[in-house]
């Protein structure tokens, strides 16, 4: 006798887990409150982990800052987050949360610049070398940081779309390979995925079927089946940067 399968009870769990995120987000997002605090408070400990790990340090809610940044971007994530692109939320999240981190140290380097020297004095005429020299070690610090922050969030970007293309089974190498090789037909491609982003129906058979709506791409555009087959996989890529929180892989497709 054949003994039926059994599902892991991990990977089980885990869909449960997603379906059960989605609909809190769902309801949030139509303003039920009550699912938007649940939200924030079962992923508190994700918030205070992924701060932690952009800051270098512990974070203690209610005396860090930067606690209160990543709960707003969180939630600023509930609320921008797409439930019909099937990419993970809590990625998203990250995204988020990492970028609203950074502009929050970049405000706080540039209010540190505007600070007159005269304010690092204390009941003295002038301040002393070591408080102009722990000054100027914060100031680098700093400076240090935002770099290392903008590489770091570059980094998860891309990690974040490599594997949104392998839902698409796309992989890095395969779009290398497929990338059109000359200006005017990038040109082409670039327009053909704006096309698809713009249209919804086109944008929801692209999620749905995990591929390019060629078909009805072709009776629409002046692009021949066949060119749109031989530059479907950077088509996709391009839809995908275009639809997602991609803010640096943007950057490199507005430029082409």
């Amino acid at each position: 006798m054949v003994k039926p399968m059994r599902v892991p009870l991990k990977r089980k769990q885990g869909r449960e887990d997603s379906t059960n995120l989605n609909r809190l987000i769902g309801e949030a997002q139509n303003g039920r409150n009550d699912a938007r605090e649940k939200l924030i408070r079962d992923y508190l400990p994700f918030i205070l982990r992924v701060a932690s790990k952009v800051t270098k340090r512990y974070l203690r809610p209610g005396e860090d800052d930067e606690v209160s940044v990543g709960m707003m971007a969180f939630n600023e994530a509930i609320n921008e987050y797409d439930l019909q692109k099937g990419s993970s939320f809590l990625s998203f999240s990250e995204i988020v949360m990492r970028r609203r981190l950074t502009d929050y140290f970049r405000k706080e380097a540039h209010f540190r610049r505007e600070i007159p020297m005269s304010s690092f004095q204390v009941e003295r005429q002038e301040p002393e070398e070591g408080d102009i020299a722990e000054f100027l070690r914060e100031q680098q610090a700093t400076d240090n940081y935002l770099i290392l922050s903008e590489n770091r969030e570059r980094k998860e970007e891309i990690f974040h779309f490599r594997d949104m293309l392998a839902d698409y089974g796309i992989s890095f190498s395969e779009l290398v390979a497929a990338s059109p090789k000359h200006e005017d037909a990038r040109a082409r491609a670039i327009e053909v995925a704006k096309v698809i982003v713009s249209d919804p129906k086109l944008r929801a058979q692209l999620v749905k079927k995990k591929g390019l709506p060629i078909k009805e791409l072709h009776g629409r555009l002046r692009v021949s089946r066949k060119t749109l087959e031989r530059q479907r996989k950077y088509i996709l890529a391009v839809a995908l940067i275009l639809m997602g929180e991609f803010q640096h892989l943007r950057a490199y497709v507005d430029k082409l």
